[in-house]
């Protein structure tokens, strides 16, 4: 006979709360590493760079920034994930790697497309469905692509890119070209059973390729305690994979790092796997009420932001002075409101236009 069966114990699955703490005490999603200490010269990027970058971010900030408000007057829908807070990655990263490098992302990709020659004009006009865009308006917010500069996209499908920058990475082997190709992808994609089959290939073939976690904390509304166990970096371990943790609030420290990555890469034809830790300021999409975090984690996030950060160097170096920068700020307003009045100026793709560039022969079956 049976035993009699037992008090029923509360059974738990997953780690409990938000991280929001009632006390007062600020818990941070995600604690960053120090940032280097080195200035721009030691770096070996000059003046002329450093005020460069300072503009691109500049620019990612206000193109989303403005984005945003058309977003909410509805004058375009669809999804708006936003990047604002990480605009250091896409910056030092484009900085770090050769301009014929490859680089895949996922969804968050304004950033990158930027940084990687879409044009402010073009990149509204997607936004705005327009066949101006540079995905002929038939991609949106998650499909940012300039192919040319070897920047393949904006993914929309979480994970799903992972092997095709595995793919890119094999191609260029294979091919012997010396290209290192940077897949990005987001803390949430790391549970994906396709980031750790890709880097079980990667790691045995040897391809090169940078295989980058954007950790901002947060998948979509979930802290990163409550869906990833253990330090992510970590997941290297498992393919004997190189690997290195690094402050993503901090453009000079991601240039430096990466371009330390991307020459072992050269040298070597080994994978890395890196993790670089962030902080994103607006939710995950538009409809994100951002109920999981606090008021004053996100203000202590933003005391380190990466655009003021930028700035401030310039100024206490005395590379440039407070009327250079409003000269900057105002040229960027300036190119933001230009987009906007291009986008909006912008005809509609033709509904003959639906399957252009889907299929790669022009008489595909299915066009009829």
């Amino acid at each position: 006979m049976a035993d009699k069966k037992k008090e029923t114990e509360e059974v738990t699955f997953t780690p409990t709360g938000t991280g929001i703490r009632t006390n007062g005490e600020i818990i941070r999603s995600t604690e960053l590493p120090e940032p280097t200490d080195k200035k721009h010269d030691e770096l070996g990027l000059s003046d002329d760079d450093v005020i460069d970058m300072y503009d691109q971010m500049y620019l990612q900030r206000r193109f989303e920034e403005r984005a945003m408000q058309m977003y909410q007057k509805g004058k375009f829908g669809g999804f708006l994930h936003l990047y604002m807070g990480q605009e250091a990655i896409s910056t030092g990263t484009a900085y770090a790697l050769n301009d014929d490098d490859d680089i895949i992302t996922a969804y968050r990709d304004h950033g990158w497309g930027l940084v990687r020659g879409v044009s402010p004009k073009e990149g509204m006009a997607e936004l705005y469905g327009k066949e101006t865009g540079c995905s002929n308006g038939k991609g949106g917010s998650m499909h940012f692509a300039n192919i040319e500069e070897h920047f393949w996209g904006g993914y929309g499908i979480v994970g799903g890119h992972i092997p095709l920058g595995g793919g890119i990475a094999f191609a260029n082997k294979y091919k012997q070209n010396g290209r290192v190709t940077a897949c990005f992808l987001g803390d949430g994609a790391v549970p994906q059973g396709a980031l750790h089959e890709t880097m079980n290939m990667s790691q045995n073939w040897g391809l090169p390729c940078i295989y980058a976690v954007e950790n901002n904390g947060y998948a979509m509304g979930t802290a990163v305690h409550r869906h990833s166990t253990g330090e992510i970096v970590d997941r290297a371990d498992g393919f004997d994979m190189k690997k290195m943790v690094m402050n993503g609030m901090d453009v000079f420290t991601v240039y430096e790092k990466m371009k330390e990555i991307a020459t072992d890469i050269r040298e070597n034809s080994q994978p890395w796997f890196v993790e670089i830790r962030t902080y994103r300021y607006r939710g995950h999409s538009m409809s994100d009420p951002m109920k999981y975090r606090t008021k004053e984690e996100l203000e202590e996030y933003e005391k380190l932001d990466p655009v003021e950060r930028m700035k401030n160097y310039l100024l206490d170096e005395d590379i440039i002075d407070e009327d250079k920068v409003e000269e900057i700020k105002s040229s960027v307003e300036d190119t933001v409101m230009e987009a906007i009045e291009f986008a909006e100026e912008s005809d509609y793709p033709e509904k003959e236009a639906l399957y252009d560039h889907m299929f790669a022969e022009d008489d595909y079956p299915f066009h009829t």
